[in-house]
């Protein structure tokens, strides 16, 4: 795979969705938790989709249980988690692994285009983001502890393009 648009990802009621669908969109893609320091960010990262959605930005989140067992439901429970807590409205897919042997393909690719600190392809931790611009190009990652409010200015910036 050499796109970004070439992969097929698995949301959360078990339908395949080719990323193509989401051509020409600023994307945010985000590894979650539900029971993790970082999960209130969701709050953030749904205000922040709120906002620019009609812009053309798109948030695409997925749940991962390798951080400290903190996303341990299945995919309905998760939802119903982000449903009842954050009230989020972006999408959400199946659970997956983002480091490792069983790593979803999609973020080999994600790693491999924005490395880490001192170059690292790992996911350090749960709500890692990566901002894409509307070619479907990785343009920054973000750690855990970058809030959405500090991805506002670049999401704005690439959505202006």
């Amino acid at each position: 795979m050499t796109n970004l648009y070439d992969f097929s990802v698995l949301n959360n009621v078990g339908e395949i969705i080719p990323l193509l669908n989401y051509q020409n969109k600023v994307l945010l893609i985000v590894n979650t938790a539900s029971a993790c320091g970082f999960t209130p960010q969701y709050a953030g990262i749904e205000e922040l989709y709120k906002k620019y959605q009609d812009q053309g930005f798109e948030v695409l989140a997925f749940p991962c249980n390798q951080f400290g067992k903190q996303e341990q439901g299945d995919d309905n429970e998760i939802k119903d988690f982000c449903d009842l807590n954050f009230n989020i409205s972006f999408d959400l897919f199946a659970k997956i692994e983002v480091n490792g042997e069983n790593a979803d393909p999609l973020y080999n690719y994600l790693t491999d285009q924005a490395k880490g600190i001192l170059g690292s392809k790992t996911i350090k931790w749960n709500f890692t983001k990566f901002l894409i611009n509307r070619e479907g190009k990785v343009i920054k990652r973000f750690g855990s502890i970058d809030k959405p409010e500090k991805i506002e200015n670049h999401v704005k910036e690439l959505l202006s393009y």
